[in-house]
C-alpha cells in the first residue's frame, strides 16, 4: 500500500460534509461521539461546513467545545465535492473516512472498512480505498421506496457504462481512503459536485490503486438531499468531463486544492 511506512500521528479522520445541517448534525455527533469513546485508536472528526445559510457552524462550534478531538473547518463556496477535498487534505489519520452527515450508515459500521490487523474490522489489510456499497452480498437496505431504488440501479448502470466497470454502487456516501491514496486522489480532484465521487474511483482505478466494495446496512431517510433525475443528469454531465480531462491528461498534474 503506498504510504505505509509512514507515521500519522492519529489513525482514523473522519470527515463529514455539512449544509444546512442544523438540525440533523447534533444527533449525528452524538453518536459518533459514543462510538468514538468505546474506541482505544487515536481519531479525528472534521467537519467542513459548506456555504449554509442556518446555524452549522454554531453547532460544529458548541459541539467541539466540549469535544477537543473536533475540527471545524468553513468552505463557503458550494460545493459537496471541495468541502470532502478540503477536509481529506487537512486531515491527519492515516485513514481518511467520507463520512454523510444523516448517518444513513449507522456509525458502527465503520469498523468494517479498518484492516483486519486493527481489530474487529472486515476489510482485507491491503486497500487504498473502500467504498460502502449498499449492492454487494451482504448489503441490507432498510425503507428505501422502490422507485429510488430503481433510479439509483439505473445510475449505476450509466456510470458501469460510461467509467467504472466491475462496482456496484459507487454513490453511497461513505468511503475511507488510505493517506497516501487520499493526499494523491484529492490533490488532483477538479469536479465540486455530485460526480466528484465517481472522479476519483476513476482516476484511483486508472492508476491501479485497491479498491474494495463494503457491503453495509443502509437506512433509507426522506429527508435525503438526492434529487434523482436533476442529480442523475448532472453526473452523466461530469462523467463526459471526467473523461475529456483524462484525455487531456489532467490528472497527470495537481490542480490546486
Amino acid at each position: 500500500m503506498p504510504g505505509c511506512a509512514l507515521t500519522y500521528p492519529l489513525l482514523l479522520s473522519i470527515i463529514i460534509p455539512a449544509h444546512n445541517e442544523e438540525y440533523r448534525l447534533p444527533g449525528s455527533l452524538v453518536k459518533i461521539d459514543e462510538f468514538l469513546r468505546l474506541q482505544s485508536y487515536p481519531y479525528e472528526v472534521i467537519v467542513v461546513e459548506n456555504g449554509s445559510a442556518d446555524d452549522t457552524v454554531g453547532v460544529v462550534n458548541r459541539f467541539a467545545a466540549d469535544h477537543p478531538y473536533v475540527r471545524p473547518m468553513v468552505v463557503q463556496t458550494r460545493g459537496k465535492g471541495l468541502a470532502v477535498q478540503a477536509g481529506m487534505l487537512a486531515a491527519q489519520g492515516e485513514y481518511r473516512f467520507i463520512c454523510d452527515a444523516d448517518l444513513s450508515m449507522p456509525i458502527e459500521e465503520i469498523v468494517k472498512f479498518l484492516p483486519e490487523s486493527l481489530g474487529a474490522g472486515t476489510v482485507q489489510e491491503r486497500f487504498d480505498l473502500a467504498i460502502a456499497s449498499r449492492e454487494a452480498p451482504g448489503a441490507v437496505r432498510y425503507g428505501e421506496p422502490w422507485y429510488r431504488h430503481l433510479m439509483g440501479r439505473i445510475l449505476n448502470w450509466i456510470i458501469k457504462l460510461m467509467a467504472l466497470r466491475g462496482f456496484e454502487d459507487t454513490q453511497c456516501g461513505f468511503k475511507m481512503f488510505h493517506a497516501a491514496a487520499a493526499e494523491d486522489l484529492f490533490r488532483v480532484q477538479t469536479l465540486s459536485g455530485i460526480g466528484f465521487d465517481i472522479e476519483l474511483l476513476f482516476v484511483a482505478s486508472k492508476r491501479g490503486y485497491a479498491i474494495l466494495e463494503v457491503p453495509v446496512n443502509w437506512y433509507f431517510s426522506a429527508e435525503s438531499r438526492m434529487r434523482l433525475v436533476k442529480d442523475s443528469l448532472a453526473a452523466i454531465a461530469e462523467i463526459l468531463q471526467i473523461r475529456r480531462n483524462w484525455r487531456a491528461g489532467v490528472y497527470e498534474q495537481e490542480v490546486a486544492a
